[in-house]
């Protein structure tokens, strides 16, 4: 029997698995994951050029995701924590919830290394570019830790390079949690 969330978004999923506790959203963002679809993504943010994409500037593209996220989290006193490799970081969320008293929204940033797809611009001594190719790298993935009214605790985790990718991760039994204590 197919369940209520996936009858009203079945178009727009692939695959599924049978888990009461968690819901786990990719959001993944196709025109980001080809060559093409990544030039046409930087030339819609860039005013149609392409002349400043190169390995630089994507670097810096994700420097700045950081430093912004940090700056954010500094102004509005959302805790950010480096994970070392290992970590559990669900257990460094669950730990936070104990010992602090949140409110809705964000209430900790989990920073950690782990892999994901990356573009490497190749230009001719020219200046053209000759190649867009995906690799694998270790890069830091941003876990946002978010009170919901609706959801209890979930998490966002997003990369911090182009082309950003991102998981929406719920917990059934926070879902539940929270619509009992509404309904009393």
């Amino acid at each position: 029997m197919i369940d209520g969330f996936s009858a009203r978004c079945g178009d727009l999923l692939t695959g599924s698995y049978d888990c009461v506790d968690r819901i786990v959203l990719n959001a993944y963002y196709p025109l980001g994951h080809n060559p093409g679809g990544f030039r046409t993504w930087w030339r819609r943010l860039h005013g149609g050029s392409d002349e400043l994409l190169d390995n630089t500037r994507l670097m810096r593209m994700a420097g700045r995701f950081s430093r912004r996220v940090r700056a954010w989290a500094g102004a509005n006193h959302v805790p950010v924590i480096d994970c070392s490799r290992g970590e559990r970081k669900h257990r460094i969320a669950e730990d936070y919830l104990a010992t602090n008293t949140v409110t809705t929204g964000v209430f900790l940033i989990l920073v950690a290394k782990a892999a994901a797809s990356v573009w490497d611009v190749r230009r001719s001594s020219a200046g053209t570019i000759v190649n867009i190719a995906k690799k694998q790298a270790y890069v830091n993935h941003y876990s946002f830790h978010i009170m919901d009214p609706q959801w209890g605790h979930l998490t966002i985790t997003m990369s911090g390079h182009p082309p950003f990718g991102a998981q929406v991760i719920l917990n059934g039994h926070e879902y539940v949690a929270c619509q009992a204590q509404a309904a009393g």
